[in-house]
């Protein structure tokens, strides 16, 4: 008798629309954390002399301002953010006026991609302190490489409103916090369903209200 193994296949977190009108979204932020993978903790590498990078997997997310998280990844510690940046431009079907990143994202192609997609919108991301402006790189770099140049890193990241990219390290925060730091599932497949289904969760309760900050002193 054969069995037949159902997958999930599931493409991308569910619930990302909320109950409120559908309007753009002012930016997305995307970001990427190190998630253990069940059964390969610090003791299993003492004891058996099991390299650490193999025991973590890498979760790419993509969250805008909302906190509703566009686009997720599941991945091999080893691939690098900017090879994602399709993945999860793929996953977002809203409109998006800004994108913030951080400096492992400082590629060309992060650039082309994310232009291609979203023309209009404004991409924030820090380049290296020994970049250097050169016409055949995105004009948006060479922008932020003039701008850093003339008024300062720290002035460039306020007027560019680099501090959306928190909303990232927030939701990362969310995660591990609500649905821990460790993997459940043994098999890659199911790891990536687990993720999927983490961030779906993460929606659903974003959907159903976030607490509300303020400062007193």
């Amino acid at each position: 008798m054969l069995i037949k193994t159902l997958s999930l296949e599931i493409k991308s977190p569910r619930y990302k629309k909320i109950n409120q009108p559908n309007e753009n979204v002012a930016a997305i932020a995307i970001d990427s954390t190190g998630l253990k993978r069940l059964g390969r903790d610090e003791w299993h590498q003492e004891k058996h002399k099991v390299a650490v990078n193999r025991s973590w997997r890498k979760l790419h997310i993509a969250v805008d301002n909302k906190h509703i998280i566009h686009g997720a990844a599941l991945t091999d510690r080893f691939v690098s953010d900017s090879k994602l940046i399709v993945k999860l431009l793929d996953q977002i079907d809203c409109d998006a006026s800004q994108f913030a990143l951080d400096d492992a994202y400082d590629a060309s192609s992060v650039y082309e991609n994310i232009s291609a997609k979203f023309p209009g919108a404004e991409i924030v991301i820090p380049p290296s302190s020994k970049a250097k402006y050169n016409v055949d790189l995105h004009d948006q770099r060479n922008n932020n490489l003039q701008k850093i140049k003339t008024f300062g890193r720290m002035a460039w990241q306020k007027s560019m409103e680099y501090g959306r990219r928190n909303y990232a390290e927030l939701c990362i925060q969310r995660y591990k916090k609500i649905l821990g730091n460790k993997l459940h599932g043994i098999e890659m497949s199911r790891q990536r369903n687990e993720a999927m289904l983490g961030c779906g969760i993460l929606n659903k309760m974003t959907g159903l209200g976030m607490p509300k900050s303020y400062r007193y002193a």
